[in-house]
């Protein structure tokens, strides 16, 4: 029973000094007051009360028991909380005045219970009770009526305070918080409060008064670059320590309850009475936690964070469980390098992980990173990748046929099928195993073989026939172990220390190789010669195109004038020719009227001879004048087609184009055959010496000319032409005198 009454304050004691009251009313006075001083106890509203019975009729409390649960002497289960409390006389009751206990928001407080049944062998912690978040003491101590839960049990529980306050009894709970401890020192032992300090400080220093927050980064080896380090997301890997152990042979816990709304739900582990009813066992936990804040017991579970595994792009993580049951083989009787199984069995998984996070428990298999793009490898001394795979790979060491010992460096581009990642793990263990076990002494004994059957030279020469041949031989031996040989890359074969005969021979090498391109260089230096010869000479011509070009105008211009000159001197010459040929046809048609009528005349002088000598003499000197006037029209006609002639070849300016225009167009149009019926003579050629065959004579001298001319004689202005004229003059003198003489002779006779 509690009362809060008004505590009266020193004014009111002067107050009632003054009152004149009997020596009763002060002895009633004297014994309420001291009444109040020992019956009556005030609990300030942040404390509490603990209640220590010093004697009771009941006696003491049983053996291993604090609290007296049944009236005995000791520490009570109910505490006094705020205000006046009656019925505790000092004699018989003292008061332990104890603040409350306040969990800061976002921590976590610790209990001890010091009373309680005793934790059975293999129990770590006390299981939770229901007791008001240990607020009710009598309730943690004793199961009600009806009530199946049990009574607690002493010990480290694993149920924990979050952040409130709270009225704890400190007599039956010792309070572990990140300030201080809660526990009533005048009924605690020294050595239980050390030890519960040591707790404390080991609390304090696996910050387990703070929630777990699971997800924040952290700095992780890079598998792939283990001297570099990156910031990865972590995961939290959980080690429970309480419950039944695991199975012989398990390594590790595996996972129960884990999906909302199955029945013994524990929540991420924050609920150990719901794991344990699960069947959770205690130790390393399969289950991961992910991103979070998580409320952990740090005496239940602890947690370990690691970062999460990252499969990067280019990559396939092949799982290597440790955990799981054994599953059934899926590689096949044929394949005798290990068992592969199915996701969650234990052994290398069928399916890899492709690139991503992922929350993969460590302690539970392992992941290889096994690279499915195309990547080189080195057997080059002093030189690797950034994969480092090649990082042990040197230099083959060859024997030639001709007892050369070079080093070949060698580059081979691989390509490992992710679908047969699995293959290759569970066969060799890693990819670099694989290298430095398989590849490396495979290779190197190939390329010794191939050297032995070859000598230095052709080593060298030979060596894209070389390669092509270890390309294909190699991609045939590479598919046996799940891969594939994209190329080999073959580099040039370099000396042993202190070995010069390679060099010697490169140097001899080199040396007819200089000779051979020094001739070549010669051959193109000839060509180039030549074609900057042509160069110039293309320039140059370039340069006097428009010259060249004016020229070829001009030349054209003047072919036309020309052509037009000749075609019009051809008209000319044409119509010359025409008015000659039709003047000679008048000449001769007159000398051989004139032939007839001399004939005629003659024969009448004839017949008239004996006539009188006047009338022979008035016809001979008529006969003699019509004569000469023929011989002088005849010479006349003769000098004029002369002249017409000289102007018609002047006009073709060759007389031999004359003369072949001349016979081109005769043989064209003449009627008569090529040999002439008739053939004039020339003069002295007639028996009868008369007139008409002098006429005649002079008429074939003229065509006779006619002809030299046409045949090439060219006829100019000058000493060939006179000539002409002097032997046309002459021929006339000829016929005249002839034609003189037959007149004489007419007349003599």
């Amino acid at each position: 029973m509690s009362l809060a009454l008004f505590v009266p304050s020193a004014p009111l004691f002067s107050f009632l000094s003054g009152w004149n009251l009997g020596w009763w009313a002060w002895c009633l006075l004297s014994f309420g007051l001291g009444y109040l001083f020992l019956c009556v106890r005030y609990i300030p509203n942040h404390r509490v009360g603990v209640v220590e019975k010093l004697w009771s009729n009941a006696g003491s409390v049983q053996h291993g028991q604090i609290l007296a649960l049944d009236g005995e002497a000791g520490f009570e289960a109910e505490l006094l909380r705020g205000g006046l409390h009656f019925h505790y006389p000092r004699w018989q009751y003292r008061i332990h005045f104890h603040p409350l206990v306040t969990i800061r928001q976002g921590r976590i407080g610790y209990i001890y219970a010091r009373d309680g049944e005793a934790l059975p062998a293999g129990q770590t912690l006390a299981r939770v009770v229901d007791c008001n978040h240990f607020q009710n003491a009598r309730r943690f101590l004793t199961a009600t009526a009806g009530d199946q839960s049990p009574c607690g049990q002493r010990g480290r529980q694993r149920a924990i305070l979050r952040e409130g306050v709270y009225a704890i009894n400190p007599a039956l709970f010792v309070v572990i918080t990140e300030e201080k401890v809660h526990a009533l020192r005048s009924g605690i032992l020294d050595t239980e409060f050390s030890q519960v300090q040591q707790w404390a400080e080991l609390l304090k220093s696996m910050r387990a008064f703070q929630p777990v927050v699971v997800g924040d980064t952290m700095t992780a080896t890079d598998p792939l670059h283990p001297e570099q380090v990156h910031e990865v997301d972590s995961i939290a890997i959980v080690t429970v320590h309480d419950g039944p152990s695991l199975e012989p042979g398990a390594i590790i816990a595996p996972p129960v309850a884990t999906t909302p709304g199955e029945e013994h739900y524990h929540n991420n582990f924050q609920d150990p009475e719901a794991f344990l009813a699960a069947g959770g066992r205690r130790g390393r936990q399969y289950q991961p936690l992910t991103d979070g804040t998580y409320f952990l017991n740090h005496w239940f579970a602890t947690v370990q964070k690691i970062p999460k595994t990252v499969v990067p792009i280019g990559y396939v993580g092949v799982v290597v469980s440790y955990y799981g049951k054994a599953g059934k083989d899926l590689s096949g009787v044929s394949f005798r390098h290990g068992e592969r199984v199915s996701e969650g069995e234990r052994g290398v998984w069928e399916r890899p992980l492709g690139p991503g996070k992922y929350a993969f428990n460590t302690y539970a298999g392992s992941i290889v990173l096994v690279p499915t793009t195309n990547f080189v490898l080195h057997w080059i001394t002093g030189k690797s990748e950034t994969h480092r795979y090649d990082e042990s790979l040197r230099s083959i060491d060859l024997v030639t046929r001709d007892a050369y010992e070079p080093r070949l460096p060698l580059s081979v581009v691989v390509h490992i099928d992710y679908q047969r990642a699995p293959n290759v793990i569970q066969r060799f263990g890693d990819v670099k195993k694989l290298i430095t076990q398989t590849l490396d002494p495979m290779l190197s004994a190939y390329f010794r073989d191939v050297a032995h059957k070859k000598t230095m030279l052709e080593l060298l020469h030979d060596r894209d026939a070389i390669q092509r041949e270890a390309r294909e031989e190699l991609h045939r031996k590479f598919h046996e172990f799940d891969m594939e040989c994209v190329d080999v890359l073959i580099g040039k074969p370099d000396a042993q220390e202190g070995d010069t005969k390679i060099n010697q021979l490169l140097e001899q090498l080199r040396t007819r190789q200089l000779s051979i391109e020094q001739l070549e260089t010669y051959d193109r230096q000839r060509d180039a010669a030549d074609r900057l010869r042509m160069l110039n000479e293309a320039q140059a011509q370039a340069n006097m195109q428009t010259q060249l070009t004016n020229a070829r105008v001009q030349i054209e211009i003047v072919e036309n004038q020309a052509a037009a000159e000749l075609a019009k001197s051809r008209k000319q010459a044409e119509q010359a020719a025409v008015e000659a040929e039709g003047e000679l046809n008048r000449a001769r048609k007159q000398a051989e009227q004139a032939v007839v009528m001399a004939d005629a005349e003659l024969q009448r002088a004839r017949r008239q001879a004996d006539q009188t000598v006047m009338i022979a003499e008035a016809d001979s000197r008529s006969t003699i004048l019509s004569g000469r006037g023929e011989a002088q029209r005849a010479m006349q006609i003769g000098l004029a087609e002369a002249a017409v002639l000289l102007k018609k070849v002047s006009s073709y300016g060759d007389p031999r184009l004359f003369a072949l225009s001349c016979v081109a167009k005769n043989l064209s149009e003449a009627t008569q055959p090529l040999v002439p019926e008739r053939v004039f003579m020339a003069p002295g050629g007639a028996a009868d010496g008369s007139g008409a065959n002098a006429a005649a004579g002079l008429v074939g001298v003229l065509l006779n000319l006619l002809i030299a001319e046409k045949s090439g004689f060219q006829l100019v202005d000058g000493p060939e032409q006179q000539q002409l004229r002097e032997l046309a003059e002459n021929l006339s003198r000829e016929a005249l005198v002839h034609l003189h003489d037959r007149e004489t002779a007419a007349q003599s006779q």
